[in-house]
């Protein structure tokens, strides 16, 4: 569905994992790939996906939209040497549209697609600061002259989110529907962390 103006700001899901169970991935989840699950860090807990195997992991979530509508999640990843992770959210389930931070490319890219038909549509710069925390944030609006138009933005999730977009991507055609997602690639060997998801609708 797509989300009328009526429904801006207004949150469709969030999850935080403090009353889920540790150990076990929640079960308004729907696994793709990877062995996510709960973490209980001591001071607060998370959605982990471990650092082995190396591959590229997913879940989905929340409710099947297609547009205005934001997804955000806190992440944090470490680097070991000179391997980096890569990570990030995305809309409109496995082939829809991906916020991906790539370190080791030193860049934010906005992919579209999935395995052989995935493509990346824009990029940007981005220097990423092993173990920060950060804020990444995807959204779709279906504005009246427009199939759709896709933005990203990634900051320190520590510091007031900015207000300009770091990727504004006017898409060729309307987004497909899917749920919401989170995905990883622990390339550097070592767990990466989520917290705090969201899904929200906005205006147009």
């Amino acid at each position: 569905m797509a989300l009328t103006a009526s429904a801006a700001d207004s949150p469709l899901y969030q999850n935080n994992f403090e009353k889920a169970e540790a150990g076990k991935l929640p079960g308004d989840f729907m696994l793709m790939l990877g062995e996510f699950a709960v973490k209980d860090l001591g001071t607060n807990k998370v959605l982990e996906l471990p650092g082995a195997p190396v591959d590229s992991f997913s879940v989905l979530f929340g409710p099947v939209t297609n547009a205005n509508v934001t997804v955000e999640a806190r992440v944090s990843a470490t680097a070991k040497g000179r391997r980096m992770p890569a990570f990030g959210v995305g809309l409109g389930g496995v082939a829809g549209y991906k916020l991906q931070v790539a370190p080791g490319k030193k860049a934010v890219d906005l992919i579209l697609g999935d395995g052989e038909q995935q493509e990346v549509v824009a990029t940007t710069p981005f220097n990423w600061e092993s173990g920060a925390w950060l804020q990444c944030k995807l959204q779709i609006r279906k504005p009246a002259n427009s199939p759709a138009i896709v933005e990203a933005k990634v900051w320190k999730a520590a510091e007031i989110e900015p207000k300009e977009w770091l990727i504004t991507y006017n898409a060729k055609e309307e987004a497909i529907s899917g749920q919401a997602s989170i995905l990883g690639s622990p390339l550097s060997g070592t767990p990466i962390w989520f917290d705090d998801l969201k899904v929200t609708g906005v205006g147009k």
